[in-house]
């Protein structure tokens, strides 16, 4: 028996990849290795909706989660990404003319994109997120910005905002359609608002068996066209949808209507590929998996020491999807506060670059590939000159 599509409510569900047993607090700080052995875990059950595209965690119970002060998803600390959220910004403020207005964000995280909006339009800010740290408030938002430490729910929806953001939020939602909906009525008719949507695209997951990017955390993937069907279906109309990011990411736009609107985009319209993606998936991610498994066995075997680049959720799903520990030595990441601090599941201590040129390693995986330049330039800058492979490395023999 499948489930009923939590985007569209239809019946015509069907499951096609599992994983069990896996840590579902990806992002969390863990200060002992044992603390990180020790960390909760469930299942993934994922179905696929043939009406509407979407894809969603069956076996998903959020009562598992928790978004604290201990869960650190800051990425700002890598230049790369910070460039990108910058441009974003400036991009966001000159195209929806978002100077001198109210933003709202929801899952603003440490509040570092929303600093970006008020800074970069003049604009006043609210925030929602119960992960905020008020100590580690952007310092260019003072006076501008407030964060409520809670989630953005029905209550909150006499707050009325020129521009509602939300980025890598929604792929952590699993009613998507109440929650969409929920927010159509909040920003109300009558009214001008954008609403902006930052994801994960599910189509280069399928079409690559990205195990990585599989993990608890994230209960809801979108494609194009399933996102796009999503908001038009809740009476919003789709002003621009494109991929960003290396194609990692969805970047969508939209407007309220006075009811259902039709798609008018040509990458809306991926209904035709996405069964044949999910149909794969099974084999290429068990693929991906052999290799991986096979290439850090043999590294193992050789005495190599191999570490991997990036201690979030990637990282623990690629170490727990391979069921590997020994094999790698530790995590790098950039941003300090995840440094000194213990990987989820597995154990792996989190360790900052500066590290690396002590400890000298024969091969770093970089977890995400976007980031190869910037890790390369950093390893140049430390001497050390290791083997770099990316987490989507070619399956050669």
């Amino acid at each position: 028996m499948t489930d009923p599509c939590p985007s569209c409510a239809s019946g015509a569900t069907q499951p096609f990849y599992e994983a069990r047993d896996l840590p579902v607090r990806d992002m969390f700080v863990v200060p002992t290795r044992e603390e990180a052995l020790r960390q909760p875990r469930g299942d993934v059950a994922l179905e696929f909706c043939r009406d509407c595209g979407f894809i969603f965690n069956a076996a998903f119970d959020p009562s598992l989660l928790d978004y604290s002060a201990c869960y650190e998803e800051t990425q700002g600390f890598s230049p790369t990404f910070g460039a990108f959220a910058r441009s974003l910004a400036q991009r966001l403020v000159e195209r929806y003319g978002l100077r001198r207005k109210h933003i709202l964000e929801i899952g603003c995280g440490k509040g570092e994109f929303l600093a970006l909006l008020c800074e970069l339009g003049d604009n006043r800010g609210t925030g929602f997120d119960p992960a905020f740290v008020p100590e580690r408030a952007p310092a260019q938002a003072a006076g501008r910005m407030a964060v409520i430490r809670e989630f953005y729910s029905e209550k909150h929806a006499g707050l009325r905002a020129d521009f509602v953001c939300c980025r890598h939020t929604l792929e952590h939602i699993a009613e998507v359609g109440q929650f969409v909906r929920m927010l159509r009525r909040a920003v109300g008719g009558g009214t001008d608002a954008t609403v902006f949507f930052e994801v994960p695209d599910v189509t280069r997951i399928l079409r690559e068996g990205a195990f990585w990017d599989v993990y608890y955390e994230h209960c809801s993937y979108f494609s194009p066209g399933s996102l796009a069907r999503l908001l038009r279906a809740s009476a919003f109309g789709v002003t621009e949808l494109y991929r960003d990011y290396a194609d990692q990411y969805l970047i969508l736009t939209a407007r309220p209507a006075a009811g259902p609107t039709q798609p008018v985009l040509p990458i809306e319209e991926d209904l035709g590929t996405l069964p044949g993606l999910v149909e794969s998936y099974n084999k290429t991610s068990a693929e991906r998996v052999g290799w991986w498994q096979r290439r850090l066995g043999k590294l193992a075997a050789q005495g190599a020491r191999t570490i991997l680049w990036g201690s979030g959720s990637k990282a623990v799903a690629f170490l727990t999807t391979l069921g590997i520990a020994d094999e790698v030595a530790c995590v790098v990441d950039v941003n300090p506060y995840r440094q000194g601090w213990f990987l989820p599941g597995t154990g792996h201590r989190i360790v900052a670059p500066e590290s690396l040129a002590e400890c000298r390693p024969d091969c770093v995986v970089v977890m995400n590939p976007v980031y190869r330049r910037e890790i390369e330039e950093a390893l140049g800058r430390l001497g050390v000159q290791p083997e770099v492979l990316t987490v989507d490395a070619p399956q050669a023999p």
